[in-house]
């Protein structure tokens, strides 16, 4: 493990909204690839969207919940969660900022409905991208994770820092995106 580099907020885009908040970051340091343990190295080291990936690793369909969002010169930033379809257990928390000029103007209007995971909408829509993490992270869950997770108490968990590039090599999104702890994730799919 290395130290939280100044150069690069491994927490962006949430960080904006703690800040908003005025609440203090959670501890977070960045991994090597290759330190990330199961079965968040199957989850995060890989170069897919997350969305996808979440609905093959769960067999089920990925919903999304904005809990906070602000438009800004054609900037869309959420702070989310994903839940899985049916019992709406929470599989992913983070927060993503979106390039809205850079997308047809149905996909525009999708994501401006918040309805969709941006993965879903990259999908149905037929938008060439590529996805490429630019860390890994190690995160201490501190209470607005825990709440958004449903979590209690102490946890380490993980995560990736991502940028999702068009075909024109111009970012569509940045995304911090932080997996519930590895006893939940395991735990569901010994029921799959």
């Amino acid at each position: 493990m290395t130290s939280l580099a100044p150069e690069l907020n491994l927490l962006y885009p949430l960080n904006e909204f703690y800040d908003r908040l005025r609440l203090p970051l959670p501890a977070a340091v960045r991994v090597e690839d290759r330190d990330v343990p199961e079965p968040y190295k199957s989850l995060l080291v890989h170069a897919r969207d997350m969305t996808p990936t979440l609905a093959e690793y769960y067999q089920r369909g990925i919903q999304l919940r904005v809990l906070r969002h602000t438009l800004r010169h054609d900037i869309f930033s959420r702070e989310i969660i994903l839940v899985l379809e049916g019992d709406g257990r929470p599989v992913v928390f983070g927060a993503i900022k979106i390039y809205l000029e850079r997308f047809p103007a149905e996909a525009r209007r999708l994501i401006r409905e918040m309805k969709l995971p941006l993965g879903t909408i990259l999908q149905t829509q037929g938008i060439g991208h590529t996805s490429r993490p630019e860390a890994y992270i190690q995160v201490t869950a501190d209470a607005t994770i825990n709440s958004s997770l449903g979590l209690t108490g102490s946890h380490l968990l993980y995560g990736r820092r991502n940028v999702l590039w068009n075909d024109s090599q111009e970012p569509l999104a940045k995304v911090v995106e932080i997996l519930p702890p590895s006893s939940l994730v395991l735990d569901f799919s010994s029921q799959v």
